[in-house]
Parts: structure tokens; C-alpha cells; sequence
């Protein structure tokens, strides 16, 4: 009875948020759980600002105009949506729809003001991971290896930094990234179990009506 298109596999996806202060480790984290798990797929934003070399639309982002954007943010048309520097950005409500119906979790590598807009309108399909850094040394340790910044940014993303880890909890759950592998075990873990809730099993009932 357990197969793979038993009603006892049927499920709806949830979207699974993580947030982390920069450098704490967020996008290698989402990057290495999509590669490992093919029942999660990264949510694709739609975007006003120019397609850059090698990105492909639908893929890395949906491209659209500023006209097109607003009228679809008027319409209610994006779950989040927000304007860095001179572009918009909004997480459309029709791809994630299409993608918990089909029972596929989307991953959202967003911070704790896009987070409280989706929990705001998809609160009972959202689950939410905030990753902390071990220390506030080793943040500042690893924006400097990474060598991306100048001591001027750097400093301004430690000061950023303080502001994002006060929203620590109003999250579903926490992990200090001490070691990526092992956080990496909890984020599939979190993954594993959410999966399991009766909530997300709508096909439950009838087996269980069938035995």
C-alpha cells in the first residue's frame, strides 16, 4: 500500500524558510540541502533590475519591468515583496502555489521582514530555521576570509548583524552553526520531520480508511 503514489504518500510542501545574519552561513546551507534533496527546490523571485550574464529567466530569477511588478504587487500577486536600491524583488504566490500542490517544498534563503510577510500570509505552510553564528568573532572571522568586503562593509554588516539576531525567536527553530556538516544533519532533519505532520498528509485518511 505504500507506494509511491499511495494515498498515504500524498502530501502538501511547505515553504521552508532560513534567515541568518551575513556570514553566519545561510546560502551555503541552503546551497548543499537543495543539492541533497530533490523534494526541495530554491523559490525564484521576480525582479525588475537587468538579467546579468549567464542567468536565464525562470531560472535564476523571473525578469519583468517596473510597470508589470507594481500591477502585480497592486494585485496581491506576491507573498513578499520589497525594493533594494533602485529594484524591485517579490516572491510570486502563483509558482509557490503550484509547487506545495504538487507536494515539492521551496526553500526561502530570505531575512526575518520577508519571513514575517510570509508567515502573515501562508502561516500554516511555513516553517522557519534561523541560523546563529557560534560567536560574534567567528561572524567577523568569516566575512573577512571571505575576503568579499572592505573593513568599512564589514563592520556594517557585523552592526547589521546585531539587529537580525534579536529576531532569533520568532522562529520555529534554532541552530548554532558551529559545524556545517552537523547543521547541515538538522536542517534534513527539521526537513524529515516537518514532513511527517499530519497537517501536510492529506492522503492519510484514506488510508487509514482503506485498512
Amino acid at each position: 500500500m505504500d507506494s509511491t503514489n499511495s494515498p498515504f504518500n500524498q502530501r502538501r510542501g511547505m515553504m521552508f524558510v532560513l534567515s541568518s545574519p551575513s556570514g553566519a552561513g545561510k546560502t551555503s546551507l541552503s546551497r548543499a540541502l537543495i543539492e541533497q534533496d530533490e523534494h526541495l527546490i530554491l523559490s525564484i523571485s521576480a525582479t525588475t533590475r537587468p538579467m546579468r550574464p549567464k542567468e536565464e529567466d525562470g531560472k535564476d530569477y523571473f525578469f519583468i519591468d517596473e510597470s508589470e511588478f507594481l500591477n502585480k504587487a497592486s494585485n496581491d500577486e506576491f507573498l513578499e515583496h520589497a525594493k533594494v536600491f533602485d529594484a524591485h524583488y517579490g516572491t510570486p504566490a502563483k509558482f509557490v502555489d503550484q509547487q506545495l500542490e504538487t507536494g515539492m517544498d521551496v526553500l526561502f534563503d530570505i531575512d526575518w521582514q520577508g519571513t514575517q510577510r510570509l508567515r502573515q500570509k501562508r502561516a500554516q505552510d511555513l516553517v522557519s530555521i534561523f541560523i546563529l553564528p557560534p560567536s560574534m568573532q567567528e561572524l567577523e572571522s568569516r566575512l573577512r576570509k571571505r575576503a568579499q568586503d572592505d573593513d568599512d562593509t564589514v563592520l556594517r554588516r557585523m552592526t547589521k548583524a546585531a539587529g537580525e539576531i534579536s529576531h532569533w525567536d520568532e522562529y520555529d527553530y534554532v541552530i548554532v552553526n558551529k559545524d556545517f556538516d552537523h547543521s547541515l544533519e538538522k536542517l534534513q532533519a527539521i526537513l524529515d520531520a516537518e514532513r511527517c505532520k499530519r497537517i501536510r498528509r492529506p492522503g492519510i485518511k484514506a488510508f487509514v480508511d482503506s485498512l
